[in-house]
């Protein structure tokens, strides 16, 4: 099908009637200010304002949230803090389409950019690397390892768009590099896909059952249509397919494969995993570092096994293959096995109780509550130590502290007093 609009043969005229949003694309739309009263709401003064979208994008927020903690209750999640994972970019001449602006291309490398900074920042146990797709052929621009400004490097020298895709040609190559990854390692693929085709040189299907058989998450989130062969490979190997509508649809699809997936049930094992806790190196020693193969003066990490240098954690060390990590990056993802309780909403008619008391500043913030007019506004309340917090807190205690100040405070002054 054709989503371009038939252009009009010499001598015809176009008729506006027909013409829906003026024969502009989505994202231009976006832009063209259309219907901008609709964005405009009455305030209590009669004067006209600006519709405050806070409390709109907080019930959506906790919406997914009330959907996972259901989730969460129904059984017990086993989830992989130590994720393998490969992204799969189509940079073929679909990529140079302009339905996204100003280009599929540049909406992929600004989005990737943001996930890989926020894969790390809530799985810093875990490995990513990268593969484009281009002329058929897909190339591993660079392999796993815990670096986001390389990969992200990387990845910005090498947008350009040619040829077709080969989604067979990108298993391949991930399969080869995920197939040595220790059993403990969850194995995931994120393929962004721009094409409406894919140009194998065999048969998908195979290399699809051999991700299967080797445990390989897959999943997909296309930028045109939607594909069977990419809705298959997701259900074959218990990824997620989805496919964007727009910059800020694609944003939210991708940020979703940041925390880490429920295990597959048969997949998931238990495992003892030997980890070294390196010592920083003294800044003016020097070593030859095993990242990088060459001398550094200062900087860099001692593996507490053989001796040999590294230069950021967590990593492997390439001479003893002992797993190298700090102390805060097993805490940072301690919060997922046991993750912050979902406040309570606390609506502006029950603060009007008499019988109970509510405080006009957020616990987090010390910011107001009240609204214009010094009325109760929307805000929260933890169920356990009974703080108030309001929107921009709520959100930031759940996605980013995974720690309730109420909570902790509440801990700390019963230690206090304890020791006393």
């Amino acid at each position: 099908m054709n989503n371009v609009a038939e252009r009009p043969l010499n001598g015809d005229v176009e008729d506006d009637d027909e013409d829906d949003g003026g024969g502009l694309e989505a994202w231009e739309r976006t832009y063209a200010e259309d219907r901008s009263w609709e964005a405009l709401q009455e305030d209590e003064s009669g004067l006209l304002r600006p519709i405050d979208t806070t409390a709109i994008y907080h019930a959506q927020y906790r919406r997914r949230l009330r959907t996972l903690a259901a989730t969460a209750a129904t059984a017990r999640i086993q989830k992989g803090l130590i994720r393998y994972l490969y992204i799969v970019v189509d940079l073929s001449k679909a990529s140079s389409e302009r339905d996204f602006r100003p280009s599929r291309m540049a909406v992929m490398g600004k989005q990737v950019e943001a996930f890989i900074r926020e894969f790390f920042d809530q799985n810093p146990l875990s490995h990513v690397g990268l593969v484009t797709i281009k002329d058929g052929i897909a190339h591993c621009i660079t392999e796993l390892g815990g670096s986001p400004e390389s990969h992200i490097k990387a990845l910005m020298g090498k947008l350009e768009c040619s040829g077709d895709a080969s989604l067979q040609n990108a298993l391949e190559l991930v399969l080869g590099y995920l197939n040595q990854i220790p059993s403990y390692g969850h194995r995931e693929v994120l393929i962004l896909y721009s094409a409406l085709s894919t140009c194998d040189p065999g048969d998908l299907m195979e290399t699809i059952q051999k991700c299967k058989k080797s445990k390989i998450r897959c999943s997909v989130i296309g930028l045109a249509a939607e594909m069977f062969v990419c809705k298959h490979l997701c259900q074959e190997t218990g990824g997620t397919y989805s496919v964007a509508l727009d910059e800020s649809h694609f944003k939210e699809l991708i940020l979703e494969h940041a925390p880490p997936p429920p295990a597959i049930a048969e997949y998931a094992t238990a495992n003892l995993i030997k980890m070294g806790f390196p010592q920083r190196s003294a800044e003016g020693s020097v070593a030859i570092c095993t990242c990088h193969e060459e001398a550094k003066t200062g900087g860099g990490y001692t593996c507490p096994r053989c001796k040999v240098r590294v230069c950021e954690l967590p990593t492997e060390c390439r001479v003893c293959g002992l797993t190298l990590i700090s102390s805060p990056h097993l805490a940072r993802s301690y919060h997922h096995l046991f993750p912050i309780v979902m406040f309570d909403e606390v609506t502006p008619s029950s603060q009007n109780d008499s019988n109970r008391s509510f405080p006009n500043t957020c616990f987090g913030c010390q910011q107001s509550l009240l609204s214009q007019g010094n009325k109760p506004g929307l805000s929260v309340i933890c169920p356990k130590c009974k703080q108030q917090f309001c929107l921009d807190c709520d959100i930031y205690v759940h996605e980013s502290l995974h720690n309730c100040p109420g909570c902790e405070s509440s801990r700390h002054s019963k230690s206090v007093t304890a020791s006393q």
